[in-house]
């Protein structure tokens, strides 16, 4: 769904969601990057998955910018620790003359360990085309960190970073601008058809706090929010609500399963899910990893 009501193509630039508010999807992961403008120059929202990336996306920065006679950035937000959100970092880093980076204090402390992994990963991957990209890119973790909320001021708008609470990794921050009630929801939510709207479960992934996590989301949302998720075109709090029924029904399995006394390798083949079995092998480790003794019995016999 495009709660723009654009077709906001592949590697074509930003395109303009709501007032001053722009993204920008790319082919590599349908991964999004944003710009909110204010008087006071832009706030761009995630960097992009290396260096390489990012220099094309600090072109479509610019040429915005002189369009609107502010182009300076000053400021970066990222979403989460990810390397398709964060390794553009070095880039902009460079551009700007270290223009303030903030993110979770988790992501954070996170961002050189999770680059490093993927970096790794991407040895096994020699015939990837983005494979030199991605393992030349400097890892620059953000600088500017915050534990709960942060209000980035752009001189005519506030633009407020939130942490919700823990989900797709330990350090989610939504981006809000409430002036013209749109946010960027990094991978929180995800849409695109690239994974057929699953969100993804990874290694660091909380499946069981994402529930909650997405009912304060909510709860920042109204009817007419346009929503743009980490990955895919934007959408709309039905869209958000329906995501968080999907998430929070994998969570109560986990639970049930857990209380019946299902092991854990047994898990995925014992109940049936929302979401293809081969994408929730991780949700249901990490799910099992994070419960409480009380909320476990005995295996069954």
């Amino acid at each position: 769904m495009n709660a723009s009501g654009r077709d906001i193509r592949h590697d074509s630039g930003f395109v303009e969601i709501a007032d001053r508010c722009w993204v920008a999807r790319h082919e590599f992961l349908d991964v999004n990057v944003g710009v909110v403008a204010g008087e006071g120059g832009l706030l761009v929202v995630d960097t992009h998955a290396s260096e390489a990336d990012a220099r094309k996306v600090l072109d479509h920065v610019r040429r915005l910018g002189s369009r609107l006679g502010r182009g300076e950035v000053i400021g970066v937000v990222n979403t989460h620790e990810h390397f398709d959100h964060t390794f553009g970092n070095a880039a902009f880093r460079d551009a700007y003359d270290g223009v303030p980076m903030h993110a979770h204090e988790a992501a954070a402390a996170r961002t050189i360990e999770a680059g490093e992994r993927i970096k790794r990963l991407y040895d096994d991957e020699p015939d990837d085309p983005h494979r030199e990209d991605v393992q030349a890119t400097r890892i620059v973790p953000a600088d500017q960190t915050f534990s709960s909320a942060r209000v980035v001021d752009l001189g005519d708008r506030m633009v407020e970073l939130i942490h919700p609470g823990r989900g797709h990794t330990a350090g989610d921050v939504v981006i809000r601008v409430p002036d013209v009630d749109v946010m960027y929801a990094g991978d929180l939510v995800e849409e695109s058809v690239v994974r057929s709207g699953v969100p993804y479960f990874g290694d660091d992934c909380f499946p069981l706090e994402w529930p909650a996590t997405l009912d304060l989301v909510i709860g920042l949302l109204t009817a007419s929010s346009v929503v743009v998720p980490g990955h895919g075109l934007p959408v709309d709090l039905d869209f958000v609500a329906e995501q968080r029924g999907s998430i929070g029904i994998v969570a109560e399995t986990i639970h049930g399963l857990a209380g019946n006394g299902v092991p854990v390798a047994e898990a995925l083949a014992a109940a049936d899910w929302p979401y293809p079995t081969e994408e929730l092998t991780r949700a249901v480790a990490r799910g099992y990893e994070h419960l409480p003794r009380s909320a476990r019995s005995l295996p069954l016999a």
